[in-house]
């Protein structure tokens, strides 16, 4: 329950937004008859609005503060919805049956716009589950992951445009390219962790950005390269309509796939070697494991599905220039990772579908769909900073050796 207190401290940061919004909401100034407007019913509106959010906010930190001190407690906390749905089969089983029926209709119900969408949506997922290996199970901090889904994309125009190879020749050649940017860039910062990485990871990738704008005879500079052919089947020829929907099913396969090897990778001996990174660095070099090889291995993984991924972005818009790069998609990456939950697979595609998903369907507030999510950013964060889906941390516990008459 509230107190005089709560209230009185809520009342006092109504009284500052109003103070801080006066003389933009309030006062408007007519310069054609030389008058000014004084409208006190905004000032009203944003008192109210901003006691009755700082009320709020107010009561879900007061609720955050008592689950931590019942954890600490050792009391029992009601289970996640997400956590239920992923450990309880009879919930997990309908649930995935029923998104993948939705999937599969999902093309021949909605609209190409909707569909385009939702295949730009799938790229993030990859996109994320390819930086959750570096940064989520290896953690190692990449700000400059765009650079190789910058590489996976120009490689595919280039090729085609000099060699005239096809999408399915040059996919794979994509994540090789991506594999080998990621060996290059993870040579350089083996000695280096926390802020120096990011640093350096930022670096690398604007290095990359400028390269593609500025080297005008190799990737025609910030003109871009267009006509680049969409994916193929078999040499059928398609329509506009037809290829989007071909498209659309494709990044279902390939994201199926990720989850598979990205699950499979989480639980063998390298994945279990990243985790141990992550989380000590020094024990983890102490108990043998090879820094050096764990370190470049999940760099390598992690750009092989950026460069997939650019290949892909490539053929969709059949248009790719340097713009299309920048810090910012990095940013929007890493975000996913972060707020899906550090090492969460199924966090990642719930985080990656939001992000990519809430700022279209948020159009019709373009004026303010921006203030939406970064708030919507921020409170997840307060509330809940391991993420949507929190990655369990592995326990092992001795309970002594069996006796040998135990049957």
């Amino acid at each position: 329950m509230f107190n005089i207190k709560e209230i009185a401290k809520s009342f006092l940061v109504s009284l500052w937004f109003m103070f801080l919004t006066f003389p933009i909401m309030v006062i408007r100034v007519n310069t054609i008859y030389k008058t000014i407007e004084w409208r006190w019913k905004n000032l009203i509106m944003i008192g109210a609005g901003s006691f009755l959010l700082s009320f709020v906010w107010r009561y879900f930190i007061k609720r955050k503060e008592s689950g931590v001190k019942q954890a600490e407690s050792g009391k029992e906390q009601k289970v996640p919805l997400f956590r239920r749905i992923l450990e309880e089969r009879k919930l997990f089983i309908p649930a995935t049956v029923l998104t993948g029926l939705f999937a599969l209709v999902f093309p021949f119900i909605f609209s190409s716009y909707q569909i385009n969408i939702m295949t730009t949506a799938l790229m993030y997922v990859i996109l994320g589950l390819g930086l959750n290996i570096v940064v989520g199970l290896a953690g190692l901090l990449d700000l400059g992951y765009v650079a190789f889904y910058a590489v996976g994309a120009y490689s595919y125009a280039l090729i085609n445009y000099h060699f005239s190879l096809g999408f399915w020749t040059v996919l794979p050649v994509g994540a090789i390219m991506g594999a080998l940017f990621g060996i290059l860039l993870g040579f350089p910062v083996l000695r280096l962790r926390g802020d120096y990485l990011a640093i350096v990871t930022l670096g690398f990738g604007e290095m990359i950005r400028l390269i593609l704008e500025n080297w005008n005879e190799f990737s025609f500079g910030p003109s871009g390269i267009a006509h680049i052919p969409r994916p193929g089947l078999f040499g059928i020829a398609m329509s506009l309509e037809n290829s989007i929907i071909y498209l659309y099913f494709l990044m279902i396969a390939i994201t199926l796939f990720t989850i598979f090897v990205v699950n499979r990778l989480q639980d063998s001996r390298i994945g279990r070697a990243w985790i141990a990174l992550r989380e000590d660095e020094i024990a983890c070099q102490a108990m043998g494991i090879d820094k050096t090889k764990t370190k470049l291995t999940a760099f390598a993984l992690g750009a092989t599905w950026a460069g997939m991924v650019g290949v892909i972005f490539a053929a969709k818009t059949t248009f790719v220039n340097p713009a299309s790069f920048t810090f910012l998609e990095s940013a929007m990456i890493l975000s996913i990772v972060v707020l899906g939950g550090m090492g969460s697979i199924v966090g990642v595609m719930i985080a990656a579908l939001i992000l990519i998903l809430l700022p279209e369907y948020l159009r019709a507030f373009s004026e303010y769909r921006m203030i939406l999510f970064g708030a919507i950013m921020v409170i997840m964060m307060v509330f809940r900073p391991q993420g949507i889906v929190a990655n369990v941390r592995r326990t092992y516990e001795y309970h002594g050796t069996p006796s040998k008459n135990a049957k």
